[in-house]
């Protein structure tokens, strides 16, 4: 396997929403959300950001590959309020990608466990024994030339989640470079976004819903 180079994209953040408690932007797909490992990988959402609202703090994370919304909390108050909310599966997210293949039925559940592969990380994988509980809702949008676009709705939140769910029901994510193989692995990027999210706001708790514009 070549060695992964990173080599994010230049255009600044797309602010979607701020206001004195929450800011919520379009991640460019190529992007660590937080510093890597080592120098070369410090570039990210979050110190791009920081040049503009530095009292910025992490909420939850986006793989660096994927792209679309992500909320990021301007207040102490924000990031405990948004943190509970995901840990306690209050938000709701939906993304939409392309997969290799045409996926029937229409729509469906993927319900199994996961955790890390630790010889081949940061993969993970399917792990009954070990594996921490995770679904994933599907509706298949439409086939496009051998391939489907899908809506993906997870119920948890797990590392990978979305990527290796899809490979288990043989429909890997195009692009992905990770978990697809040969023609499937063949794109220009990873064909996942993270096209809308609702939450509540953290100063009164009114519901507000955020989207991003499918790129490819």
């Amino acid at each position: 396997m070549t060695e992964y180079r990173y080599d994010p994209p230049t255009d600044p953040p797309q602010i979607l929403h701020a206001d004195h408690e929450i800011l919520v932007v379009d991640k460019q797909a190529g992007l660590l959300s937080v510093p890597g490992k080592g120098p070369d990988k410090a570039d990210c959402l979050i110190e791009r950001l920081r040049r503009i609202y530095p009292e910025v703090l992490l909420v939850h994370r986006l793989d660096t590959d994927t792209s679309g919304v992500m909320v990021f909390a301007l207040t102490p108050n924000a990031q405990r309020h948004l943190g509970l909310q995901f840990e306690n599966r209050q938000t709701k997210k939906t993304y939409q990608a392309r997969l290799w293949g045409e996926l029937n039925p229409k729509e469906g559940r993927v319900d199994l466990p996961l955790c890390v592969d630790w010889p081949n990380r940061p993969r993970q994988h399917v792990n009954h024994e070990h594996g921490r509980p995770a679904q994933t809702d599907w509706r298949v949008m439409r086939h496009e030339a051998g391939t489907t676009r899908v809506r993906l709705m997870p119920v948890t939140g797990r590392s990978h989640q979305l990527r290796v769910h899809m490979m288990a029901l043989g429909h890997p994510i195009l692009g992905d470079p990770l978990y697809a193989e040969g023609p499937a692995r063949d794109f220009p990027r990873l064909m996942l976004h993270a096209e809308s999210l609702r939450l509540r706001h953290p100063d009164g708790g009114h519901h507000m819903s955020f989207s991003a514009p499918c790129p490819f």
